[in-house]
């Protein structure tokens, strides 16, 4: 007999009657194994491509460990300090191309950190990576790390961590710079759409098989409605890590911030009244990401000692649009405090 016809004969079996007879697998078991190995090929690809976007975007400054955690952070400067945490599926470098870093760093001490689990800091599974949280860790930072009463500047999702930073301690800021935030709890259609990489077992399929896939897939997009109704700037267009946004890793960062974010802004709604130190409120009036009026203006009005600031024609990304703007709005606060 043939090789060929020994392949084209079905596999002798042992029937329960003790008789011979032949089993064919079913179209819906040779289906699931082709799925199967599919997702298996996906993952692999993914993990590969996670390491090779890591290894073409070494970190840029020094780690700092807390609780187990390594925080990457980069550091430039002198005189007082201030801080910048970035938004929702950054990193640090997005301070960096908007050129806001160096800016600061002509005068102050200025410390940017990747947030957990975002760009080179780890994101461990024991906790809920609330702002609050965020902002326990980060202190924790600051105090190994010498940073004594900074101006803390938030962007977006950042926002949350710095105002939970000044909920936990106000004495221990000098005051805040809020970027483009979320505030006030309202009804998200992104929020279903970002969050199902964060659910347990799930998720965890999802995000090392067809998240990247998909994430691949609009990225341009999601990238252009940030910037929107500027173009994206060159500068980040050249320097900005994308390829690090769909690492795994860093797609359940961004997830579990999504599922975060309505929530988050629930517990603390109630809790920006008792904030006394200096604010500096910044959002431009064509964010499409997150309303200025129901969220900025909104906040202005709960705060008694903040300053809003409203730019024509900025999107989301304010500090690209207007970088010495946000500079200025930092020197307000750290010469306001240092003038009482």
């Amino acid at each position: 007999m043939s090789d060929q016809q020994s392949r084209a004969r079905p596999r002798s079996v042992i029937t329960s009657a003790g008789q011979i007879g032949s089993y064919r697998p079913s179209a819906g078991t040779t289906v699931v194994a082709g799925a199967a190995a599919a997702l298996a090929g996906a993952a692999l690809f993914n993990i590969y491509q996670a390491r090779q976007a890591e290894k073409a975007n070494p970190p840029l400054g020094r780690f700092v460990e807390v609780e187990g955690i390594r925080l990457h952070y980069l550091e430039a400067g002198q005189g007082s300090p201030v801080v910048l945490l970035h938004g929702n599926n950054t990193a640090i470098e997005d301070f960096l191309s908007s050129g806001l870093f160096d800016l600061v760093a002509r005068s102050h001490r200025v410390i940017a950190f990747d947030r957990p689990g975002y760009g080179h800091s780890e994101r461990s599974r024991d906790r809920l990576w609330t702002p609050d949280a965020q902002a326990s860790l980060l202190r924790q930072a600051f105090s190994q790390l010498g940073i004594e009463r900074p101006v803390v500047l938030g962007h977006s999702w950042g926002t949350m961590v710095a105002t939970a930073l000044a909920l936990q301690d106000p004495t221990a800021l000098r005051g805040l710079v809020l970027l483009s935030g979320y505030y006030f709890p309202t009804a998200r259609l992104d929020v279903p759409i970002f969050a199902p990489p964060a659910v347990p077992l799930i998720g965890d399929v999802l995000r090392y098989t067809v998240s990247p896939l998909f994430g691949r897939l609009i990225l341009r997009p999601a990238i252009k409605q940030m910037f929107a109704p500027h173009s994206i700037p060159a500068r980040f267009d050249a320097e900005f890590p994308k390829e690090l946004m769909l690492r795994p890793s860093q797609i359940r960062a961004t997830a579990e911030e999504a599922a975060f974010m309505v929530p988050a802004a629930l517990a603390m709604r109630d809790l920006y009244r008792g904030l006394h130190l200096p604010v500096e409120i910044m959002a431009g009036d064509a964010d499409r990401i997150i309303g200025h009026d129901d969220q900025s203006v909104a906040l202005a009005q709960e705060l008694s000692s903040s300053y809003l600031h409203i730019v024509p024609g900025a999107g989301h990304m304010v500090h690209h649009a207007v970088p010495e703007q946000v500079a200025t709005a930092i020197e307000r606060v750290a010469h306001m405090v240092q003038g009482r």
